[in-house]
């Protein structure tokens, strides 16, 4: 059996590195007996300079363990107070001529001050050379709230408000998002169970109910001419309304029928030719529209035909169609698994559908690829464009994320059919919960409750998710700078 060679390098800690596991073993319960450099730590002298001499790493971002240089930082880590680019780092550790921190969230600026002592004996240290901060994609809080009692009304209002009753509030059934393709800055979003098309305004920060006639709309798309809404709804009826187009130069107040058919829980546009796909819960029939013939005059509200029917009756799935128009993935919300259907170019139409991730019937919670893959209710997804597929010249350039509901999770799934999780689930020291309201680190702290809508704004490179039972609207993007933090970058 051939013994793998081990490097020199790959045997021994960098020294920063190893003090930082001193640092973190002691702060875990390691006795002084057990660690002589921790025992021989002198107390801070007030008669003597606090020095920062060095630290390491030399970059990071939020949650970063870092490891501080100096003298005279003494061995109580609770008379020692670091500050980096002016937030508050969590001590760990204090020993002597070294510092274990965490480093905070925003350390944008990147000063490293260390402070020593109680109020009236305290001294400070300063680093000659600033931290790298580097920001990453956390999750926050923009729109809602949850009071204790859990019955916050459905009221518009702002984002937020010194007074809660000037705020928006609701969102607590699942939702549907879709920015508006020619204003960026309007997020439409409807509620299954609720009767109104919502506005999400962030020019200037506001929520808006825009209509209250629908009977559980279930999605929202646009024509490829951007100048009609498109919304599914949910009717019992065979003859009930399937879909509606709502017009841009009506302000979307008027209405008319598209389809008719019972039971439509999602409706989808295909982004080159001018047709519409559309379902039924019924039986899970999957329709094709052709909307250049319903747009001459040509077809009626039943002239609709049948390419296929996904598995049993009574199974809710959405259609979510990828930007080149090549397919389309079929979330298969109650049943567990997604699906993937290809357009035939030629014939203008999609072909049979096949699996891409899950298991029919096999609710879990694992990452992986294909049928290995478990998903508890995939809800709405979108497509992302992955610049490292770009610049490798892939054919495929998207990834695809979607809410992973009852796994309280945003997921991600590859072109090549390998589905990881992107968000959530975190703040594993808080408890066991895979679910919560939690914001921060997307996998370390983050925490979802039955997220359902999810939109992909690309000027921002901001992902925007309707978190059902927390009843509030989150984003996930990159740390964002205050105005002065703007000024100062500059």
């Amino acid at each position: 059996m051939r013994t793998k060679h081990i490097r020199k390098s790959d045997s021994q800690l960098p020294c920063w590195m190893l003090s930082a596991f001193i640092a973190l073993s002691f702060a875990m319960g390691g006795c002084k007996d057990d660690n002589p450099s921790v025992a021989e730590a002198l107390p801070f002298d007030p008669s003597k300079p606090v020095v920062v001499s060095d630290f390491n790493p030399k970059s990071g971002g939020a949650g970063q363990r870092l490891v501080i240089y100096g003298q005279n930082f003494g061995n109580d880590p609770e008379s020692v107070s670091v500050f980096i680019g002016g937030k508050q780092a969590k001590v760990i550790n204090a020993q002597g001529e070294s510092l274990y921190c965490l480093v905070p969230r925003q350390a944008f600026q990147g000063d490293i001050e260390v402070h020593v002592g109680n109020k009236d004996q305290q001294l400070m240290g300063k680093a000659e050379r600033p931290f790298d901060y580097q920001r990453k994609m956390v999750v926050s809080t923009i729109i809602g709230y949850r009071n204790d009692r859990g019955d916050e009304p459905w009221k518009d209002g702002k984002f937020k408000d010194k007074d809660q009753n000037k705020m928006a509030s609701g969102f607590w059934e699942p939702s549907f998002m879709k920015f508006d393709p020619i204003n960026p800055k309007h997020l439409w979003m409807t509620f299954d169970g609720n009767n109104g098309l919502y506005l999400i305004n962030f020019e200037d920060s506001t929520v808006t109910k825009k209509r209250s006639d629908f009977d559980r709309p279930r999605s929202i798309d646009f024509t490829l001419d951007n100048q009609y809404m498109i919304i599914a709804e949910d009717r019992g009826g065979e003859n009930d309304r399937a879909t509606y187009r709502l017009s841009r130069d009506r302000n979307w107040q008027d209405r008319e029928i598209l389809t008719r058919y019972r039971q439509c829980n999602g409706a989808s546009v295909h982004p080159v030719n001018v047709e519409l796909y559309f379902n039924s819960y019924e039986k899970g029939q999957f329709f094709r529209f052709d909307l250049d013939k319903y747009f001459n005059g040509e077809l009626g509200d039943k002239d609709f035909e049948t390419l296929f029917v996904v598995h049993d009756p009574q199974w809710e799935y959405k259609v979510f169609i990828h930007p080149t128009g090549n397919y389309a993935y079929i979330n298969v919300i109650n049943q567990h698994y997604i699906l993937r259907v290809d357009y035939n170019w030629e014939k203008k139409q999609f072909n049979q559908p096949y699996l891409v991730c899950g298991q029919l019937r096999s609710a879990g919670y694992e990452d992986g690829v294909g049928s290995a893959v478990r998903l508890r209710n995939p809800y709405q997804g979108v497509f992302v464009k992955n610049p490292d597929y770009v610049a490798a010249g892939k054919p495929d350039e998207y990834d695809y994320y979607f809410t992973d509901q009852h796994n309280h999770a945003i997921r991600m799934l590859t072109p090549e059919g390998s589905v990881t999780t992107f968000a959530g689930r975190g703040s594993s020291s808080i408890n066991n919960d895979p679910w919560g309201y939690v914001d921060g680190d997307l996998r370390q702290e983050a925490r979802f409750e039955r997220p359902s809508g999810i939109a992909y704004n690309e000027e921002e490179a901001a992902f925007y998710i309707g978190d059902q039972m927390n009843r509030r609207i989150r984003k996930i993007a990159l740390e964002e700078m205050d105005e002065n933090e703007l000024a100062n970058n500059q």
